[in-house]
């Protein structure tokens, strides 16, 4: 009989996994800082994925309309060059670019990243960094639209993406400080952000699927591990919805504070 406690276990961590992704306090920091302080042992590449997975579904249900149309127009700018087509063609173009830094520094320091900078320590001071970083920009109203967006902005955001890599350090929140840097409405900030994060997301769930298809316990682990996906897909969705309604209202100075304050006491109980 499946351990009860196994299954609560993996409830809990779909839960707290999608709740933190979307929203710029750095799901892998904490995540690590759950497992350290919790005493919940290393989770599974299979779990890894199937909760970036569940994630990447709640982004693409919540964006599907701007996906749709950024897919029909992008097609449609080679058919007809129109003001709108033009500018979601270079729209795509631009997310292309943002996602290749964080694709190669992945590839080739993916596991220096792993080894050396997944410490609770490390966790700490980087989630200083990024609460210092949304401090920052938090009065930041910017006038850039979709259609008014270079290959500077993509290459800074992409970089901003890449340093996301290092756990504690938010990728939500790192892509929002950049492109909001860059002048860019809050709007277009958010879209653009999590948008990027499908290429980044699909690209890691494409490169695990073999992994995660070796996984000797993934028959016993198939309850768990729907449990996991299931709860992850929707806190993702009601998170994400709740941070759209935040930067709407520009109150990102609250995730500062919370970044900031975590990464003290991490640093001062730790």
């Amino acid at each position: 009989m499946m351990d009860f406690y196994l299954i609560i276990k993996y409830l809990f961590l779909g839960i707290f996994q999608g709740f933190t992704e979307p929203i710029p306090i750095s799901s892998s920091g904490h995540l690590l800082l759950a497992q350290h302080f919790l005493g919940i042992k290393d989770t599974t590449l299979t779990f890894e994925i199937l909760v970036n997975t569940a994630s990447l579904l709640a982004v693409l249900i919540i964006y599907r309309e701007d996906i749709m149309r950024l897919i029909v127009n992008g097609l449609g700018y080679f058919k007809q060059k129109t003001p709108e087509t033009k500018r979601d063609f270079h729209f795509i173009i631009y997310l292309l670019i943002g996602t290749i830094p964080a694709g190669v520094i992945g590839i080739l320091f993916g596991d220096v990243i792993e080894e050396h900078l997944t410490s609770v320590i490390t966790v700490g001071i980087t989630l200083i960094i990024t609460g210092i970083a949304l401090w920052m920009i938090r009065n930041l109203r910017g006038r850039k639209n979709d259609g008014d967006l270079n290959v500077k902005d993509a290459i800074i955001i992409g970089l901003a993406q890449a340093v996301a890599l290092i756990p504690g350090i938010s990728r939500s929140g790192a892509t929002i400080v950049a492109a909001m840097a860059s002048g860019m409405k809050a709007e277009t900030a958010l879209r653009f952000s999590f948008l990027l994060y499908i290429p980044v997301s699909v690209g890691v769930m494409v490169f695990g699927i073999s992994d995660m298809m070796g996984d000797p316990n993934l028959a016993s682990m198939a309850i768990p591990y729907i449990v996991a996906f299931i709860a992850s897909l929707i806190a993702s969705y009601f998170s994400l919805k709740w941070f759209m309604n935040i930067m709407a209202k520009g109150n990102l100075k609250y995730f500062a504070i919370y970044c900031v304050a975590v990464g003290a006491a991490v640093l001062i109980f730790t």
